[in-house]
């Protein structure tokens, strides 16, 4: 059975993903380390971890698999996860596959290499938008489909 795996630190997406997965009637854990509001949704399960670097992303590795869906930003949990077989997507939609995975996790570590390099070269980055949103939607759609044949 698919489940839906939700790295729910700092997700803007959160309650677009419980919508699309209320709409495939799929079960949904919501991972962070506290502070969130659990839902009402007796489809989503709002799972605390305990303090500590990376523990929510380690509750999820352990258990994503094939045919589960995992929303991250997290890389280094998102390659755990396309290892184990789950699809993954980024908040913004953009999928995270075997074929792309080392790509991106190279340009991670570029990056965090660089502002290591230049403390000048820190955060930024684009804001969250309507169309990132919207791309999300369709991709969770798509993915959810897939993964439910």
């Amino acid at each position: 059975m698919t489940t839906l795996y939700i790295d729910a630190d700092a997700c803007p997406v959160k309650a677009e993903a419980e919508k699309v997965a209320t709409r495939h009637k799929v079960p949904m854990k919501v991972v962070s380390n506290g502070g969130l509001r659990p839902s009402q949704n007796p489809l989503v399960e709002t799972v605390i971890v305990p303090e500590g670097p990376d523990i929510a992303d380690m509750w999820i590795a352990d258990r994503a698999t094939t045919g589960d869906v995992v929303i991250t930003g997290d890389i280094p949990l998102a390659a755990k996860c396309v290892e184990a077989g789950a699809r993954v997507l980024k908040h913004n939609g953009e999928a995270l596959t075997a074929a792309n995975i080392g790509n991106v996790l190279a340009t991670r570590d570029l990056m965090a290499d660089l502002r290591a390099a230049d403390p000048f070269r820190q955060g930024g980055g684009k804001g969250f938008t309507k169309a990132d949103r919207s791309r999300f939607l369709d991709a969770l759609e798509r993915e959810l489909r897939a993964a439910k044949r």
